[in-house]
Formats: structure tokens, sequence, C-alpha cells
């Protein structure tokens, strides 16, 4: 397998795991946004991975942004987006798989 189909397989676990446990959330809540914030931030552990997370994305999206630009990549706002509708599990080896391909072209 590719380096390029490891991403796209990547990117589809990275889509549909994250949204197995927000359904679940919302099959047991209901769409319960003070809820979801407060048990994000439910204790030092559960905020070190958000922190973590986010910091990761604002990275993530300086690097999509330079590295769509050096690599003339079109809809560098779709990874951004990807990043902010799912996740970075899925909007990061989606940007990959992109990028692999773009260089594959080149």
């Amino acid at each position: 397998m590719t380096r390029k189909n490891v991403y796209l397989v990547l990117a589809l676990l990275g889509l549909v795991l994250p949204y197995w446990f927000f359904f679940q959330f919302l099959n047991t809540n209901g769409l319960n946004v003070a809820l979801l914030i407060q048990q994000l931030f439910a204790n030092d552990i559960s905020t070190f991975f958000a922190v973590d997370l986010i910091l990761s994305t604002i990275v993530f999206w300086i690097f999509t942004v330079g590295e769509a630009s050096k690599y003339q990549m079109k809809n560098e706002w779709l990874y951004i987006f990807a990043s902010l509708i799912v996740g970075l599990s899925f909007a990061l080896p989606l940007f990959l798989y992109f990028r692999e391909r773009r260089l594959e072209a080149r």
C-alpha cells in the first residue's frame, strides 16, 4: 500500500471514529453544547488533550496554507474547514493525501 493510500485510509478513520463517539454523546445528551464543553474541560487530563489538539490544529492551519501555496494546491480552505467540522484526525491525513497526489503529478 502506498503512503498516499495509507493517508486516505487514515482520513476515513479520522472521519468515522470521532463521529462515532460524538453521535453517542448526542444520543445520550442531545445537542447540549454547555455539557459538551464542560465534559471536554472536566479535569486536568481532558484539558491537556483539548489544549494540545487546539494548538496542533492551529499549527496545521499555518502548515496547510504554506504547503498549499508551495505546491500550488487549490482549495486550501477545504482542509481548514474539515478540521473545524470533523477534526484534525480527518483534516491532516486528507491534506497529506492530496499533497501526495500533487507531488505525484509533478
